[in-house]
């Protein structure tokens, strides 16, 4: 009795601390982005005793040469890349996982085979041949270059996670639709997808946190400021010789904003059940 009194207070004060480590880097991100000046300035205490939304007001405000708001025009490329980038990903994935799960044809292995060897190389090692294509077909410093890339980087991963979740959707269903006068492609689109949202939100959240998220190929292939996306244009505050802390944790905040809001419009698909409305009638 005594070990189960004590049991329950020492598991909420483990999880109070835990909460406490995991939370305080992200306070002091939020301190600096509400602190006047671009310099570290408070102490332990991560929050600052006089906020304000300097930080916020100037990096939203800031303009390039010719007077066009700098960091709203970024903060759309990367919203449209990344928004690209998922439904073209999605499209693509769909498609190749469902043919790849529930049809057999010459090449089939060794198809998936590729596409998994495909993960093993890095970012930084396709940078090169990457860049040489890109030239070749003039798209770089182009969103469409970008959205190219990164729907084709993430095609392999999604395939091979969507085609998994295809193989354990029963077949009896797909039969039944066929007995029904359905069509291939009317299963696929009323049957299987709707049965595979939990596969779905999952790899569109993927696609789209790859694309949003990513720094290397973007800084690679633009150089216009114009035309970058969020990662580059943060890292853009860094310099040699100075930092602009303060807009770095205010673009850093703007930054998560939208990947929050898409976890969270996708999260109740994620705990979705694998047959949910799969009995008929």
């Amino acid at each position: 009795m005594r070990r189960g009194r004590w049991k329950t207070p020492l598991i909420h004060a483990g999880l109070v601390l835990t909460c406490v480590l995991v939370l305080y880097p992200v306070l002091w991100v939020v301190g600096l982005a509400l602190s006047p000046g671009q310099g570290f300035t408070h102490g332990l205490w991560p929050l600052p005793d006089h906020p304000t939304l300097q930080n916020f007001a100037e990096l939203v405000g800031s303009t390039d040469a010719s007077g066009h708001l700098l960091f709203l025009r970024q903060l759309w490329n990367s919203v449209l890349v990344s928004g690209l980038t998922t439904v073209v990903g999605m499209l693509l994935s769909m498609t190749a996982a469902y043919a790849m799960s529930r049809f057999e044809f010459r090449g089939r292995r060794a198809g998936l085979t590729a596409l998994l060897a495909t993960q093993m190389f890095p970012a930084t090692m396709m940078a090169v041949p990457l860049y040489a294509m890109m030239n070749r077909l003039h798209l770089l410093n182009s969103v469409a270059g970008l959205v190219l890339v990164y729907a084709t980087t993430s095609v392999p991963f999604c395939v091979w996670m969507l085609k998994g979740y295809f193989d354990t959707i029963p077949r009896d269903l797909e039969e039944a639709a066929l007995l029904d006068g359905a069509t291939h492609w009317q299963i696929f689109w009323r049957v299987v997808l709707p049965l595979a949202r939990p596969a779905l939100a999952v790899t569109a959240l993927f696609s789209f946190m790859t694309a949003w998220n990513e720094f290397i190929l973007a800084a690679t292939f633009i150089d216009d400021q114009t035309r970058f996306t969020l990662p580059v244009a943060l890292q853009r505050f860094v310099g040699e010789y100075k930092t602009e802390w303060g807009h770095f944790a205010a673009g850093a905040i703007v930054v998560s904003v939208p990947v929050m809001a898409v976890f969270f419009a996708l999260q109740k698909h994620l705990v979705g059940g694998l047959t949910a409305g799969g009995v008929k009638g």
